[in-house]
C-alpha cells in the first residue's frame, strides 16, 4: 500500500484523477485506506466493473488492487481477457498464497505441499505463474515484486501507471496468520526475509545458470511491449469511423 501511494504522489497525480476498484478479501481493504475514487465490488469481479468504467471515463487512471485467490482464482477468467484486451487498467495482484480473509483455502498459487484449511495434508496442485499467464494473454506491462523490496515494488508501480495498455504488477506479500502460522513460516519479519532469501532479480538472473537461480522466483520488470493498441483508443476510432458511415 505504501508503495502504490507513493508512486502516486511521485508521478504529481491529483488525487481525484485516480479510481481505485477492489473486489473482496484482504486486498479489498485498501480502497477503504486511500483517498481516491474508490469501488469495491463483488468476488473476483473487479476487473469486468473496471473494464466498464474505463470505457466511459478514458481521461481515468484506474488502479485495480486484487489478491491471489479474488483475482487469479475467482476473477481469473477476467485476468485473461482484460490483458487480451489491452484496456489501460493497472492492476496490483497482492499475492499471499491464501484465500486470507475467506477461510485460509489454498488459492491458484499456493505452492505444492503448503497447507491450508481446505489442503491440510498439503497441497498436491501446481501453482500458476500468474505473470507468464497475463503475459501470454497480451498483458504489455508485466512486473513482479515484493514487500521486502519495497523500493523496487514502488518503481515498478510507477512504470505500470505510466505505461499505456493493460500492466500487471504482483507483489509477493505475507499472511503470517492464515498461511505462515500453518506452514511454520516464523514471524512476520522472517516472513520477509523469506522474500528476500527466495528472489531473484531478472536483470542478475540473465547472468545466472539455471542451476544458481534454483527455485527462486524473479522480480523487475518481466515483460514490456508496444506493439499493440490500447483498447479505448481502438474503441473511439471505431466509433469515429461509424459516425461518418464507415462500417
Amino acid at each position: 500500500m505504501g508503495a502504490l501511494i507513493r508512486a502516486v504522489a511521485g508521478l504529481g497525480y491529483s488525487k481525484d484523477d485516480i479510481t481505485m476498484v477492489t473486489g473482496i478479501g484482504c486486498s479489498a481493504r485498501t480502497n477503504a485506506i486511500a483517498d481516491f475514487n474508490t469501488f469495491q465490488t463483488t468476488h473476483g469481479r473487479a476487473l469486468s466493473f473496471a473494464t466498464g468504467y474505463k470505457m466511459v471515463m478514458p481521461g481515468q487512471k484506474v488502479i485495480v488492487v486484487t489478491g491471489d485467490g479474488d483475482g487469479a482464482g475467482i476473477g481469473g477468467n477476467h485476468l485473461l481477457h482484460t490483458a487480451r484486451r489491452n484496456i489501460d487498467i493497472t492492476t496490483i495482484l497482492i499475492n499471499n498464497s491464501i484465500y486470507g480473509m475467506t477461510g485460509g483455502q489454498h488459492s491458484p498459487m499456493t505452492p505444492v505441499q503448503a497447507r491450508a484449511t481446505s489442503a491440510p495434508f498439503g497441497n498436491i496442485e501446481e501453482p500458476v505463474d500468474v505473470c507468464k499467464l497475463v503475459e501470454a494473454a497480451g498483458a504489455t506491462y508485466v512486473a513482479r515484486g515484493t514487500v521486502y523490496h519495497h523500493t523496487l515494488t514502488e518503481r515498478l508501480i510507477k512504470d505500470a501507471l505510466q505505461h499505456p495498455g493493460f500492466s500487471f504488477v504482483e507483489v509477493i506479500s505475507q499472511c503470517p496468520v492464515g498461511y505462515g502460522r500453518r506452514n511454520n513460516m516464523g514471524s512476520t519479519v522472517d516472513m520477509l526475509y523469506w522474500q528476500r532469501d527466495n528472489s531473484v532479480n531478472v536483470k542478475a538472473a540473465a547472468n545466472m545458470k539455471p542451476e544458481e537461480i534454483g527455485g527462486k522466483f524473479l522480480i523487475g520488470e518481466l515483460a514490456r511491449r508496444t506493439d499493440r493498441e490500447e483498447f479505448c483508443q481502438r474503441y473511439s476510432k471505431m466509433v469515429s469511423s461509424l459516425g461518418q458511415g464507415g462500417k
